[in-house]
């Protein structure tokens, strides 16, 4: 149990949830998700096995899609409908033009503060535990990086979104802060994440019918988690040096601070850095007796 299984989680469920069922499964080997996905939300989760739940960070760092719905003139302590809605009075109601006019300010890096009901850890404590206690919970900004967003639908108040940033994005309170630009509110109602770089929920496993023959049968190969890294090719006398935790010798003209180092089938070895000049070292080592 070495590889990467994407799991489409169903609605309802939390992200901790659908570990737990590939974990009933696959006891004793470890697992772990990359990116969490609110109960709220459906779509493509990320769900390491074994020693590949040391590469969730890179997972992580992968571009994501999502398709998001919000219903706008409404506001609600979590920025979505998990939490009492308001409807606002004397609503402006955005045209179509004004909505495509605004996308653009959103696009690009752009600072943004995650919602109340979030996992965000204020002085040790999640800010969604501090909120349901009716503490005020005040967040600090942080940059985010959104590539693209497009309307696919919209009839009042329903807006359609398809979305595509990077990694700790909140969809919720990017929903937000469009429609406060647009003189509005809004709250999330429906959300799918379309994928995590290669990870397509077209392509994704059924939580429930999950069985342990699917598991191997669907299991993807750990360096499919750092194709976005500089690859290198090792040959065997470097294999045995690495087995052995020692460092290499990196390419002339090597500029990469990490890499991923495969071995001539294809197989992720590890992941190395150059910790001096010309040599690289196993950062994460997965060689035989590493």
């Amino acid at each position: 149990m070495f590889g990467i299984l994407n799991i489409n989680k169903p609605p309802g469920w939390t992200s901790r949830d659908a570990v737990n069922r590939v974990q009933r499964l696959v006891r004793p080997h470890k697992v772990g998700h990359a990116g969490t996905l609110d109960p709220l939300a459906t779509g493509v989760l990320v769900v390491c096995l074994g020693r590949a739940t040391r590469l969730i960070p890179y997972i992580q760092q992968m571009p994501k899609a999502y398709q998001a719905t919000f219903l706008l003139g409404r506001t609600s302590a979590s920025d979505d409908i998990e939490t009492e809605v308001t409807e606002l009075t004397n609503n402006h109601v955005p045209s179509l033009a004004e909505i495509e006019f605004a996308l653009p300010q959103f696009v690009g890096r752009i600072d943004q503060v995650p919602p109340a009901y979030s996992a965000v850890k204020i002085a040790g404590q999640r800010a969604y535990a501090l909120a349901r206690r009716g503490k005020e919970v005040t967040i600090t900004p942080r940059p985010v990086e959104i590539y693209d967003i497009d309307v696919t639908a919209y009839i009042y108040p329903r807006l359609e979104l398809t979305i595509r940033c990077g990694s700790g994005t909140y969809i919720r309170s990017l929903g937000r802060d469009f429609a406060h630009r647009l003189g509005t509110g809004a709250v999330m109602s429906e959300l799918t994440r379309t994928s995590i770089g290669s990870f397509d929920v077209a392509n994704s496993l059924a939580i429930l019918d999950l069985n342990l023959d699917q598991i191997h049968a669907h299991l993807h190969p750990p360096a499919t988690a750092v194709s976005h890294l500089p690859s290198l090719t090792i040959k065997p006398d470097q294999l045995i040096e690495l087995r052995f935790g020692r460092a290499i010798a990196a390419p002339a003209g090597w500029t990469h601070a990490i890499c991923a180092a495969h071995d001539e089938q294809g197989n992720l070895i590890a992941l190395l850095e150059e910790k001096s000049p010309g040599l690289l070292k196993p950062h994460i080592n997965f060689a035989p007796s590493a």
